[in-house]
């Protein structure tokens, strides 16, 4: 293999590689971290090089194959992790100045789990400063400085996992792990070309993680392809007796890709999007009636956005508050951020309330329409990336519907974002699968399909 196709290998090509003795585990984790501390860096995509550890444990892995103890398909595969992961020995900044020297003693339950698999952690990845939380307004709101796309440096990668989706399409590693509230996981995959998955809400761990939002928070693979997710999401799912958001939910069931699915489509995602978006849209959904039924759906009529917000502010002013009360929140790169969340001290306890009421009857009323189908799908976002020195106030269309990253990430469902084309400046749009809580299986099932015919996926950037 050229060293390109090397770089943008899926993770089970590698593992092939591997056993295969074409390239071994300390090989690739040079090699990997080499694009890291050149490409990366370029991209703002890196907060710290793990290369100490990574050496170490991609010897360990050597040793282990080579003795014929394999530790599964994540054996000696480097990645890298979102930066509000824990990990000890090197920095967790939350991506904010504030925290820049911080170290925890104690391992994210997330990063032991890889490490049980055999997985090399190469680098703690960029992210928005704390998660997005502070109410960030332009692409310069991070600690590492704008999080630069992977197919053009000067469009934004997205947030807030913008390093692990910039990382990953750029070819600097095979799979990053992200953490979503709204959109922090799919935002980044879809304006990078890449797929990302949310499991559902207590699906993952979210042990050793920065607090956000307590009843909100999710942590997911970002990969090339829907089997990489998988692959990954396989060894990091599952319960942890120390968080207890894990150990509730029924367990899925292996889903072939070669039965008939039923889709819902909602159109009202497409009011205003992009011309590209809806065309490259369009399309995804004729390669969807090619394997399943495709019928046109609303979803129930609750106020999603307004109660996702309510619910976000509210938590996130609560794990912050000493931050913003004793003024660190001035340390902050965005200036928009240095006030942000003072508002969220003030949301009445009665507004809360209402949003977990919505929450609720409104998570009963999507439970019962997605039972009916194996996944809702539409565009991931209405646009493609904005460009790296605007607002995103001067770019996005504030009138553009987006409707299931609200009623998504408020009901704790699973959903996963797949490349479906290019769009604008010819960058990344995605296509979105929602599906029912607990469903993994099933939305992973149909988006393999999806991949399976089409070819978005094995595109890169040159």
């Amino acid at each position: 293999m050229t060293t390109i196709d090397l770089s943008f290998a899926s993770v089970r090509e590698l593992g092939k590689l591997i056993r295969a003795g074409a390239v071994s585990p300390v090989e690739l984790a040079e090699h990997f971290l080499q694009r890291l501390d050149t490409i990366g860096r370029s991209l703002n995509a890196v907060v710290t090089l793990t290369t100490e550890l990574a050496m170490k444990q991609a010897r360990l892995a050597e040793e282990e194959l080579s003795a014929g103890v394999d530790r599964g398909p994540l054996h000696g595969i480097p990645y890298g992790a979102k930066d509000l992961l824990a990990v000890p020995g090197y920095p967790t900044t939350w991506g904010a100045a504030p925290f820049a020297g911080r170290h925890f003693d104690s391992e994210a339950t997330v990063v032991t789990r890889l490490r049980e698999a055999g997985a090399i952690l190469v680098a703690k990845l960029a992210m928005v400063e704390l998660a997005g939380g502070f109410g960030y307004e332009q692409p310069n709101a991070a600690l590492t400085g704008p999080g630069r796309n992977g197919w053009d440096p000067n469009s934004w990668a997205g947030g807030s996992s913008s390093g692990s989706g910039a990382a990953v399409a750029s070819g600097c590693v095979p799979f990053a792990i992200g953490t979503e509230t709204w959109g922090s996981i799919h935002c980044p995959a879809a304006f990078n070309g890449i797929t990302g998955l949310r499991p559902t809400y207590g699906r993952v761990s979210r042990r050793g993680a920065m607090a956000l939002s307590w009843t909100m928070d999710k942590i997911g693979p970002m990969g090339r392809t829907v089997d990489d997710c998988e692959t990954v999401y396989n060894f990091i799912a599952g319960p942890d007796a120390n968080e207890p958001t894990t150990l509730n939910g029924r367990t899925g069931g292996h889903v072939s890709t070669e039965g008939s699915f039923k889709f819902g489509v909602c159109r009202g995602a497409f009011e205003n999007a992009q011309p590209e978006v809806i065309a490259n849209t369009e399309s995804a959904i004729a390669v969807l009636a090619e394997f399943g039924t495709v019928e046109e759906i609303e979803l129930p009529s609750f106020p999603w956005d307004e109660a996702a917000s309510t619910v976000v502010i509210a938590e996130a002013a609560s794990a912050f508050e000493d931050f913003v009360i004793d003024g660190q929140s001035a340390g902050l790169t965005a200036p928009e951020d240095r006030a942000g969340l003072y508002h969220g001290l003030t949301i009445p306890a009665v507004d809360y309330l209402r949003a977990l009421r919505i929450r609720r009857v409104g998570g009963e009323a999507m439970d019962r329409l997605l039972a009916k189908y194996d996944a809702i799908v539409a565009p991931t976002y209405p646009n493609v990336a904005s460009p790296i020195d605007q607002l995103f106030s001067t770019y996005f269309d504030r009138e553009q519907r987006h409707n299931l990253g609200g009623v998504g990430n408020l009901c704790g469902l699973p959903s996963i974002s797949v490349p479906s084309g290019f769009g604008e400046r010819g960058l990344p749009t995605g296509l979105e699968f929602l599906g029912r809580a607990y469903d993994e299986d099933r939305i992973l099932a149909a988006a393999r399909a999806f991949q399976i015919r089409t070819n978005w996926h094995t595109r890169h950037p040159s």
